[in-house]
């Protein structure tokens, strides 16, 4: 398949310091991880060296990368500042493409960070020596708002959070930036978009207009609800592989542009 002009040149994030993003939100079901699967595919169709990191303990974005959700001495290279999470890092079936899978023992890293000192610091510290390797270090994050969560917070350069169309998903991401003022974190790391949006549906279109003036650094790029990211679990692969001139993989597409346009004007 030919890719467009934009996937035709080798981008260097790291250059510009801006390599860690985390695909975060404190509401589940909003497709964030098929967001993370496919923009993390996209990303490395760019040229750019990438890591994904899943950190659910549910290791979605591993299975979709058919990879084994097991990681050498469980979650040690994630809570420990050591280079034992190289041996963990696997390869994908994608050329400068690979993954840090989960498994189930990602449940506990809450615990664990608890009580190391540092504990909302860990994360990052981990992640440091990684930086250079990779151009880009991407997190698929749980669901919550814990020490985790704290983690993800001060280790990424940019957070991007799916709001799928609904007055509570506003909500939840109201209450996510009153925390982070709350804790004096860096609210302009904050980058929503809409997901999951059903174009035929009038409260869908006006909420996703909504979002674009309610909450600052709000991407223009809409993710469709389609059935084609639903298929993901079916084919196990990013939407861009098994349908690439679906909306959805257009969409992707257009979304990993303007991210890309963002991550170089953070800086």
């Amino acid at each position: 398949m030919l890719l467009p002009a934009f996937f035709q040149v080798r981008y260097i994030i790291t250059d510009k310091h801006v390599n860690v993003l985390a695909i975060y939100s404190n509401k589940g079901g909003v497709g964030k991880t098929a967001a993370a699967v496919n923009l993390a595919y996209l990303a490395a169709q760019s040229g750019l060296h990438t890591l994904v990191c899943d950190l659910d303990a549910q290791s979605s974005t591993t299975f979709y990368f058919r990879v084994k959700p097991k990681i050498k001495k469980k979650a040690r290279g994630l809570t420990k500042s050591s280079r034992a999470i190289d041996n963990s890092i696997k390869s994908t079936n994608y050329e400068k493409l690979d993954l840090l899978p989960a498994d189930f023992s990602h449940r506990n890293m809450d615990i664990v960070f608890s009580k190391l000192k540092n504990p909302t610091g860990r994360l990052r510290r981990v992640l440091k020596p990684l930086r250079t390797e990779y151009d880009l270090i991407m997190l698929d994050c749980p669901p919550y708002i814990n020490l985790l969560a704290e983690n993800i917070f001060n280790a990424a350069d940019f957070i991007l959070v799916p709001l799928i169309p609904t007055v509570l998903s506003a909500r939840t991401h109201q209450q996510l930036l009153s925390f982070l003022t709350k804790k004096g974190y860096d609210t302009a790391k904050i980058h929503p978009f809409a997901s999951m949006v059903d174009r035929r549906k009038t409260l869908h279109r006006t909420l996703t207009e909504t979002f674009q003036t309610k909450f600052n650094g709000t991407l223009h790029t809409a993710i469709p609800y389609s059935s084609d990211v639903e298929k993901m679990g079916l084919h196990r692969e990013p939407v861009a592989v098994f349908a690439a001139n679906s909306t959805a993989a257009e969409a992707y597409r257009q979304l990993w542009a303007e991210l890309y346009h963002e991550l170089t004007e953070a800086t």
